[in-house]
């Protein structure tokens, strides 16, 4: 059974850090790509980042670029989001989601949502002013 376990979420200050966490339960785990996105109340969903399926090469968005950083260690089947400078814009649920199919590399893209094929639950993550 196919398990994706988002934490690490909270309630923090605007230019705190936060690191998030997604647990993977998959076969082959280190054979996918993998992504974080992120979506806010009353807003849509938001492509954050990804990581390569050998973990060589990452890809964030712009509205993140030099503040978040993806990483993953394929030994605790774990990918992480590590989230410096937090703004209270960066107030969102954030997904982690992998893709089984291969279809980024089929699309040459990390950002589209519909790549990816299993989806974890979530985690909050709240920054006040």
């Amino acid at each position: 059974q196919v398990q994706l376990v988002a934490s690490g979420g909270g309630l923090v200050q605007a230019g705190q850090s936060l690191t998030l966490s997604c647990k993977a339960s998959v076969l082959a785990y280190s054979n996918f790509a993998m992504a974080w996105f992120r979506q806010a109340p009353g807003k849509e969903q938001e492509y954050v980042g990804a990581i390569s399926p050998s973990g060589g090469y990452t890809d964030t968005a712009d509205s993140v670029k030099g503040r978040f950083a993806i990483s993953k260690d394929d030994a605790k089947s774990t990918m992480y989001l590590q989230m410096n400078s937090l703004k209270p814009e960066d107030t969102a649920v954030y997904y982690c989601a992998v893709d089984r199919q291969g279809a980024t590399r089929y699309s040459g893209t990390y950002s589209r949502s519909s790549s990816y094929d299993f989806w974890g639950q979530g985690t909050q993550v709240t920054v006040s002013t």
